[in-house]
């Protein structure tokens, strides 16, 4: 007769960060090796944290493509954290806030029955979609951390000159990833413990 011991895997296993983003955290344009990701894990390693990070971005995800790898990514990596920084691609293709809300929410739900603690990236669009849609596309991060009760780092590019994009205006560049690890690094910290 076999009889197996069932252990849960976070009690000994290397913490991780889950990473569920778009092209700006896949690093879109740039040497995988100089993205922020790629720096937050090389950080955590400097400082012995203990933590480990899987990046699950996608170039050109939205929102709704999260919310259907979300239940997949938990179960494979079961992550003690998930970052999630989505949206920015469904603001720029004009999708109704009121889904995009929908969708992150739906993530954050899943995350958190599972246990993780969750870090929402709040992003932002070029003001050329009208000042109505920008307010309610800004307006929908906090309003998801308020309700979740989850960490925002309230826009991922903070401090991001405009000289330090590439030439679609949309991506940084390589020397900007420093200064976009910071941005998270510094929400992050406090949910490592």
């Amino acid at each position: 007769m076999l009889v197996t011991l069932w252990f849960p895997l976070n009690s000994y296993a290397a913490k991780t960060i889950l990473v569920l983003g778009d092209s700006l955290s896949a690093g879109y344009g740039i040497a995988i090796e100089k993205g922020w990701v790629n720096l937050l894990q090389q950080e955590l390693i400097r400082t012995q944290s203990g933590f480990t990070i899987v990046n699950a971005s996608i170039s050109g995800e939205t929102s709704a493509g999260g919310k259907q790898r979300i239940a997949k990514a938990l179960k494979k990596h079961t992550p003690a954290i998930l970052i999630v920084e989505l949206g920015a691609n469904d603001g720029l293709r004009g999708y109704n806030p009121t889904d995009i809300e929908a969708n992150l929410d739906a993530i954050i739900s899943q995350a958190q029955r599972t246990g993780t603690k969750v870090l929402l990236i709040g992003m932002e669009i070029p003001p050329n979609y009208g000042t109505t849609y920008t307010k309610k596309f800004r307006e929908l991060y906090p309003r998801l951390a308020n309700k979740h009760r989850i960490l925002l780092l309230p826009f991922l590019l903070e401090g991001v000159s405009p000289d330090q994009f590439q030439t679609d205006n949309l991506h940084p560049v390589a020397d900007a990833q420093q200064q976009i690890m910071l941005n998270v690094l510094q929400e992050l910290k406090r949910l490592m413990h």
